[in-house]
């Protein structure tokens, strides 16, 4: 049975934040006379932070089944990886991190864990890890610690 693991804002609060700072300054700015600076940066920070909280990026999910894995939204598929087709995966399960290598950029996915350098999160990273080690064979898994190990490991990598 297909699992769907969906994409989250990783930095809710700084664009809520953001949002709710910018929002009143701008208020205040209009209040005392529209002051100019303050309202232009008051909405610039309203708007950047509802922009990244109502990104399209929030509809796309990873879904994994027994042939392989695919990203995309309901209506539109970015890419399908079948589970023959995964280069290696470089995984840290202790931080629930990973690197699903499709031998090109767009055909790779990260699972971003802690200290993972990425702007999304995905719901239930655990269960998304345990499945994709689950279906792909064990010598093209690589184990590490931590992320940074994983850095070496990629930058090593013809």
């Amino acid at each position: 049975m297909p699992t769907r693991h969906r994409f989250r804002p990783r930095y809710r609060g700084v664009a809520w934040t953001a949002a709710g700072v910018g929002g009143s300054l701008a208020i205040v700015s209009a209040s005392l006379g529209f002051l100019v600076a303050p309202l232009v940066t008051g909405a610039a920070g309203l708007v950047l932070g509802a922009a990244y909280l109502a990104s399209p990026t929030w509809r796309l999910a990873v879904t994994i089944d027994d042939d392989g894995l695919e990203v995309g939204t309901t209506a539109r598929r970015r890419f399908r990886l079948a589970w023959g087709e995964v280069v290696r995966v470089i995984a840290s399960p202790k931080t629930h991190t990973c690197f699903v290598d499709g031998g090109a950029p767009e055909r790779s996915l990260l699972v971003p864990g802690q200290g993972a350098p990425a702007p999304y999160d995905l719901e239930d990273r655990p269960a998304l890890l345990e499945a994709i080690l689950a279906h792909v064979p064990a010598e093209r898994v690589t184990t590490v610690e931590s992320l940074e190990e994983a850095r070496e490991l990629l930058r090593a990598a013809p």
